[in-house]
């Protein structure tokens, strides 16, 4: 094959922070500056082979490596069966990020010739990066390794939140608390982008009376460099240097600046690198305002208006996630024209008023503002595509497009699981992802076999859940007794459902306690109980979804719950991945159709728990009948869609799981759990990224049909 020049840009870094190591295993710096270990199990065992407490204390390869004592590595250096692992590891990353013969050099080379730049407010890679704060960030995130392993040519672009999104506590009420952590840039795999001269590269941003200087530091996300933009720079003012600090600010003003960071010095960063991308994907409206400054830069270049709004459009593509206009970004008219209006070249305060338009007096709707900069605009699964057309078609021109989201199947399936994909379909399992027929050898997995799989990391998952609730105990001050007490809480032999998403009132939580009495019965039932782990955090914003959590955690400290239901607090990624693996069940509830896609069910299902779901976003399309049960497609009230979720675990999932042969195996349960496994696998990310590319990238790459708008 011909090899073929880079579509990306060359994006400099300086070095990050090192200590010295052993010159046998010194490529460890360049495994841990890429975060491509993440979803590769045998990096990840080599992690844990270098020093196992450590690496328990931080699951973060830089703090491992910059504190683990000189004695560890003599005693590594002598020792022939980690060498002979960490040269397999080496061999594979270099391997991975050398290959010339990928999915997009195969069947879509030189398309996108100058490369993709991909911009969204959050990225969920891994937990120890937290900028992110729920499904859109992961959904990225689960992008930027689909595109990786596909060989798309991405550029990720977001911004460093040195602050993370919040941690939560609940105290002893389960009134849930807001806390900050300072990320420690130093000890993740952060390096400054620099410019041409070797100095760190900074572009600048224009707000009332002043420049602000917006930096960049890059994660590489195995092949895919992500961009993320920093205001904290001495250079800058002290107000102005916490405009990257928190993720999803509360303040309307401050979050405004965000997205003038993001989308416009996003849009300068790229230009800085001289990097002329063939598609822009904006994922999300938080990130439009890239859309007006490219808009700018060509108007400032003599086009006239409309041949400029021509040249932005032909090369975006625009992704919603949201289910109603409500639910997007706006902000006031006036507030977007004091900060913006007369600021980039050809923007003044009625272009603003124009592009920004949704109907509503005095607003400024970034969605809109998208869509009418976008070639295409799309949804995230078929029934938000519709619910997308009926909303904006008016904007659009056109039916909405629908690209169903999917999740990094090796990011997400548990250790043990995979360890059963490897034994039937082979190592390189995850190369399969395309091919669902091959998925059906899935059915050939003894059932024992696979029963214990699911057991053993259902029995990791109640360890993680009584570990953390004796902490939150603890914190709250309970005798040493009722801590021993709380640790023995929840059994392996319960049917464990689990509800963890965001708690706001759509996603309705409170289904499952509408009926005490009820509830009541089917969890302490004497021959077949059922026990409920939730977790999930409101928006600090979102009263009515702080009291649903108070609620919750009320309820699992009832003596007449006590042992059946579990709140565990600060739910995010490294939670999740215990959740997901170790459900029996998982539990998702939304007002349809506000459910825009649900990837943590898709998450579950591929761990082969079935999904017990409204028939909403990405579930109306993957319930099969075989692989879960559905429910609400058409709500007739919460009352109702309660009373049918209730007859379902009553009649349908507590008595299947609690079937059992005589070797004490739920083989009908076991056939479910197989057919939740097949029926994830075409709701992958790489499924995802594969058809962004063939129906939607090229659609949007300068050779494509423009909506009209």
């Amino acid at each position: 094959m011909v090899s073929r020049p880079s579509p990306l840009p060359d994006i400099p870094v300086a070095p990050g922070t090192k200590v010295p190591l052993p010159r046998a295993y010194e490529r460890l710096w360049d495994l841990a500056y890429n975060m491509w270990w993440v979803w590769h199990r045998p990096a990840r065992e080599l992690w844990q082979r270098v020093s196992l407490p450590h690496w328990q204390a931080t699951l973060n390869p830089l703090s491992m490596l910059q504190a683990v004592p000189g004695e560890v590595w003599e005693t590594l250096e002598a020792n022939d069966s980690f060498a002979d692992l960490y040269h397999e590891v080496i061999s594979a990353f270099d391997q991975y990020l050398a290959a010339e013969d990928t999915w997009y050099s195969r069947t879509h080379p030189g398309s996108l010739p100058n490369g993709l730049a991909y911009l969204c407010t959050e990225f969920g890679v891994h937990h120890t990066l937290p900028f992110y704060a729920g499904g859109l960030g992961v959904l990225a995130g689960d992008h930027a390794k689909a595109a990786s392993d596909l060989g798309v040519p991405m550029v990720a672009v977001g911004l460093l939140y040195r602050l993370g999104y919040f941690h939560q506590e609940v105290d002893p009420e389960g009134t849930q608390q807001h806390l900050y952590r300072s990320v420690e840039v130093t000890r993740r795999a952060l390096r400054r982008v620099l410019d041409r001269t070797g100095h760190p590269l900074v572009v600048q941003v224009e707000l009332p009376g002043r420049m602000v200087d917006v930096g960049a530091w890059r994660i590489d996300v195995g092949r895919v460099p992500l961009l993320l933009l920093d205001t904290n720079l001495p250079s800058n003012d002290p107000a102005d240097r916490p405009i990257t600090q928190i993720l999803y600010v509360r303040g309307r003003e401050m979050r405004l600046c965000q997205e003038l960071v993001l989308g416009i010095g996003g849009a300068r960063v790229i230009d800085a690198l001289g990097w002329k991308p063939s598609t822009w994907h904006i994922n999300e409206g938080h990130a439009a305002f890239a859309l007006l400054q490219r808009l700018s830069r060509a108007l400032g270049s003599g086009a006239t208006f409309e041949e400029a709004r021509r040249q932005v459009r032909e090369h975006t593509l625009f992704t919603l996630h949201t289910p109603l206009p409500a639910g997007n970004e706006t902000f006031d008219l006036g507030l977007v024209q004091h900060y913006l209006a007369d600021r980039l070249h050809g923007i003044d305060a009625a272009v603003l008023a124009d592009l920004g338009d949704n109907g509503h007096p005095g607003v400024f709707d970034m969605g809109s503002l998208a869509i009418r900069l976008a070639a295409v605009t799309n949804g995230v699964s078929q029934r938000h595509g519709e619910v997308v057309t009926r909303d904006w078609q008016h904007l659009i021109g056109r039916p909405a497009e629908a690209v169903t989201n999917g999740v990094h199947l090796p990011t997400w399936v548990g250790g043990v699981i995979e360890r059963r994909f490897a034994k039937v379909l082979g190592q390189d399992w995850a190369q399969h992802t395309l091919e669902p027929a091959a998925w059906d050898a899935l059915r050939a997995i003894p059932d024992k076999e696979l029963w214990e799989a699911h057991q053993a990391q259902k029995q990791r998952l109640l360890r993680q859940v009584r570990s953390r609730l004796r902490e939150q105990e603890a914190r709250h001050g309970e005798a040493p007794d009722e801590l021993r007490r709380v640790g023995a809480l929840f059994d392996l032999d319960y049917v464990t459902l689990v509800f963890a998403r965001r708690f706001a009132a759509y996603k309705r939580v409170g289904l499952l306690l509408t009926d005490v009495d009820r509830l009541r019965g089917l969890l302490a039932h004497p021959e077949r109980p059922v026990q409920i782990v939730f977790g999930g955090k409101a928006h600090p914003a979102d009263r009515e979804g702080q009291d649903l959590i108070r609620r919750v955690v009320q309820m699992a400290k009832d003596p007449r719950f006590e042992g059946h239901i579990a709140y565990v607090e600060d739910y995010d990624m490294e939670l999740a991945r215990y959740l997901l693996a170790g459900a029996d069940v998982w539990v998702n509830m939304p007002r349809p159709p506000m459910e825009a896609s649900g990837t943590s069910g898709m998450k579950a299902a591929i761990n082969g728990a079935p999904n017990l779901s409204v028939l909403d976003g990405w579930w109306l399309e993957g319930f099969q009948g075989n692989n879960g049960w559905g429910f609400g497609e058409t709500t007739q009230g919460d009352q109702a869609d309660a009373a049918a979720l209730y007859d379902l675990i009553e009649h349908r999932v507590v008595p299947l799981y609690y079937d059992r042969d005589a070797e004490g195996i739920p083989r009908g349960w076991v056939a479910m759990m197989k057919e939740a496994m097949i029926a994830a696998v075409p709701f992958s990310a790489t499924r995802m990224v594969a058809e962004y590319m063939e129906r939607l990238y090229l659609r949007a790459n300068g050779n494509g049909e423009a909506s009209p708008g």
